[in-house]
């Protein structure tokens, strides 16, 4: 029902898993805001909420962090592979202005 693993092509799509992101983060993070406020005021319905809150951000980890994980590797593999081509070309450079 849910993904959990993805290539960066794959996860640079949309899917599912957004659109539940997109429902689920707002609501988490009002039920965590009301539900704490609650809880400070000793309401029981704010321990339920609080509860709810959690446990819905957790949820939401569980569905989106594996695509963000997918792109944020594939995003670190370019950026390792564009530092080593600068730094070949830095070097290439430097040998150039000793010759010269």
């Amino acid at each position: 029902m849910i993904r959990r693993r993805w290539s960066a092509i794959e996860a640079d799509e949309w899917t599912k898993e957004d659109w539940i992101a997109i429902l689920l983060s707002p609501l988490c993070y009002v039920l965590i805001t009301i539900g704490a406020a609650l809880a400070i005021l000793l309401q029981v319905s704010g321990y339920i909420m609080l509860a709810v809150g959690i446990a819905m951000t957790v949820f939401l980890h569980l569905v989106i962090d594996p695509k963000l994980k997918a792109i944020s590797n594939e995003y670190e593999t370019r950026q390792q592979d564009y530092l080593r081509e600068l730094e070949a070309k830095v070097r290439w450079e430097s040998i150039d202005q000793k010759a010269s």
